[in-house]
């Protein structure tokens, strides 16, 4: 009995979750350390430049020259089709949790529990740590080359050695790495100066590339062996390569803390982040494959060559100065949400204290900036560019596609355990400050309900006219309309007007239907405990079958028999598992921006981000295995420990009585309504009922 008691205890412990109310707009009682400076227009810069860089300067040409040929282009149509499935779910985070300097660790913290947010912030700290030492050896490696090999020939006759045709040790890296520690030490506001100066540049760049390019164009390069060489698969091979030039927005989702308007500046500038890099990296692919044929496309300088081949050679340095621009720019992208994820997790205690310290001079987690910029430089000074790009990526995968499962998670979340998320304290300091509850929770009891913390869970489906006003009003506040029915056509933006009216009124009808025909719960039902945890069950299988169905097809040598018939087996096992989803109910609480068409679009995400994470070389893996075991030394030996989260159970636990206990018993009636029985709603009136 001991035994399982500890198992207990251990699984509850590990799976324990963040109080939504901390990392929600307003809801904390303490003012933020953070300068509160950046606008929706600082988040868009900071997010394209850390996309943007190597998409330009080095992917397209890579991937045009080796897989894809001219078909490059819809490589990085159907790339930015998978980042945006994942953006979405960030942008609908960046509204449910603004409050954060954690990104993808602290909407795991809030949603699937703290051994999987551990993971998610380990590897987020791994991406950028490599990140940045990438970008460092990419900008040393560029000087190189502009000096003509100068400087690498000076580190070899300092006593240094020679690694893959460079200087080694890369002390020009080294030196990079410090520089830009520096500038992010000194301020976000200043970081985010220089950060928008390189994007200007970075700009005008790409305007004299597309402009400067058309001269050059020659349709004969499309026509001479088609704009498909390679075939399909040759684009969707490329696609996986396409993908990583757009790893860098999840940035924005560092900054909640520092943004002057989160929850509406974070959904927004990550969208628009990934329509910019989308744009800029098409107009390039086009006018690279068009300039040149692309069998002659130099794959480490595509846009440089590319007019040094048609004689242009003045325009190679106007091009490699926006290449250093943009280099620095996605430099600075990866090493400014490093510091942030770290302070977070040393925040809640799962990391070192030390690190949690925020500069009352600069408002900067300055101890986590300093340290980890200089753990970067020592990286870059040692370790080749090569292996640092065999390293990348996995973590960042690994982080969206554990932020499309949370937001199917909280879509199909017991409106109660949202409420146990910490929503309570957030209603009651609104209920304070404005008499009403007004548009936090469309689910909640009204104000004439007694019946305990969150009020009688029946009503719900009794159809009170207080509750019914309630979620009418509540909805019309938060989506912006009025006279607004409670189902899932109404999340997208009412302003698009008459071609939304149109859309609604064309597909509403038709999608009745459906429901119907696929005998779909009504939106009118709410979700119950025992159907979140179905689906959280579905999720799990649905994740082990999409595993599954990208070993086969990945990793069988030929499309024998049996291949075809396992991937038959496991493409309609994933379409079962989807339909069971769908059948069950969704929250109908709603958001100023939420990601549509759910389940759809995370599930989609899910698949696309577990097959690229299986196209990465056994080596990352392999590296990825020895980081994971480093951390878990760290969370097992200090972090569960010390987790604010253990400090707050350790708390509450005097105040909930055993089931057995006759004053446990007394408090389920109130008023002659049934109380919800949970510890979590026991504790909460308990501790609001005291004078």
């Amino acid at each position: 009995m001991d035994k399982l008691l500890s198992v207990t205890q251990f699984r509850r412990r590990v799976l324990r979750k963040k109080p939504l109310s901390d990392v929600q707009e307003g809801a904390s009682l303490s003012q933020s350390k953070f300068n509160k400076c950046l606008s929706t227009i600082d988040l868009v810069s900071l997010g394209v430049g850390s996309c943007v860089g190597t998409g330009m300067y080095v992917v397209a040409g890579l991937v045009a020259r080796e897989m894809a040929g001219p078909g490059v282009i819809f490589s990085f149509l159907i790339a930015a089709v998978a980042s945006l499935l994942s953006g979405i779910c960030y942008a609908e985070f960046g509204v449910r949790a603004p409050k954060t300097t954690g990104s993808a660790y602290m909407y795991s913290y809030v949603t699937v529990g703290e051994l999987f947010a551990f993971v998610i912030g380990w590897n987020l700290i791994l991406e950028y740590m490599i990140g940045t030492a990438a970008g460092s050896s990419a900008l040393s490696a560029c000087f190189d080359s502009l000096s003509h090999r100068a400087i690498s020939d000076w580190i070899i006759e300092m006593g240094g050695g020679e690694i893959q045709g460079r200087g080694f040790p890369d002390v020009i890296a080294f030196s990079i790495g410090i520089i830009m520690t520096v500038i992010l030490a000194v301020g976000v506001k200043t970081s985010v100066w220089f950060n928008n100066a390189l994007n200007l540049v970075n700009l005008g760049t790409w305007i004299f590339v597309v402009i400067a390019g058309m001269f050059y164009v020659d349709l004969d390069n499309w026509k001479s062996e088609g704009i498909l060489p390679y075939g399909a698969s040759g684009v969707f091979a490329g696609a996986a390569t396409c993908f990583y030039a757009f790893i860098g927005f999840d940035i924005i989702a560092t900054t909640g803390e520092e943004s002057r308007n989160p929850s509406k500046s974070i959904p927004l500038a990550i969208v628009v982040t990934l329509i910019i890099c989308f744009i800029a990296y098409e107009s390039c692919a086009i006018i690279i494959t068009l300039m040149v044929p692309y069998k002659e496309i130099d794959p480490d300088s595509a846009l440089t060559t590319s007019f040094v081949q048609n004689g242009a050679n003045v325009a190679r340095y106007f091009v490699a100065c926006g290449a250093i621009t943009a280099l620095t720019a996605s430099l600075l992208g990866s090493q400014f949400p490093m510091a942030r994820v770290i302070y977070a997790m040393s925040h809640d205690g799962l990391l070192f204290r030390l690190f949690d310290n925020v500069s009352s001079l600069t408002n900067t987690p300055v101890v986590a900036t300093v340290i980890s910029g200089i753990l970067a430089s020592i990286l870059a000074l040692l370790v080749p560019l090569h292996d640092l790009v065999e390293m990348m990526s996995i973590g960042t995968l690994l982080a969206y596609t554990l932020v499309s499962i949370s937001v199917l998670l909280l879509r199909y979340e017991c409106s109660q355990d949202l409420d146990s998320y910490g929503d309570q304290k957030y209603a009651e300091k609104e209920f304070e400050t404005t008499g009403s509850y007004g548009a936090m929770d469309v689910n909640r009891g009204g104000a004439g309900d007694h019946g305990g913390a969150y009020g009688d869970m029946n009503s719900y489906h009794g159809g009170d006219s207080l509750q019914s006003d309630m979620r009418s009003r509540s909805q019309e506040n938060l989506i912006g309309g009025s006279n607004v029915e409670a189902d899932e056509f109404h999340l997208l933006p009412r302003r698009l007007g008459r071609c939304y009216d149109t859309l609604v009124n064309l597909v509403e009808p038709r999608w009745r239907i459906v429901r119907v025909l696929l005998a779909l719960p009504d939106t009118s039902v709410m979700p119950t405990r025992e159907s979140s945890a179905n689906v959280a069950r579905i999720i799990a299988a649905i994740s082990l079958d999409f595993l599954c169905l990208h070993l086969v097809i990945i990793f069988s040598p030929s499309w024998s028999w049996y291949v075809v018939l396992l991937t038959i087996l496991f493409s309609s096992t994933g379409v079962l598992l989807f339909y069971l989803i769908l059948r069950e109910p969704q929250n109908p609480r709603k958001l100023r921006f939420m990601a549509p068409w759910v389940p759809l679009l995370p599930v989609m995400a899910v698949f696309s981000n577990v097959y690229l994470m299986l196209k990465l070389s056994y080596l990352t893996w392999i590296r990825f295995v020895v980081w994971m075991a480093i951390g878990f030394v760290i969370y097992f030996g200090y972090g569960i420990r010390k987790s604010h989260q253990e400090t707050n159970q350790d708390q509450t636990e005097g105040l909930i009585p055993n089931e057995g206990d006759n004053n446990y018993k007394g408090n389920q009636m109130s008023n002659g309504h049934p109380v919800s029985g949970t510890p979590h709603n026991y504790t909460s009136t308990m501790i609001h009922s005291q004078p």
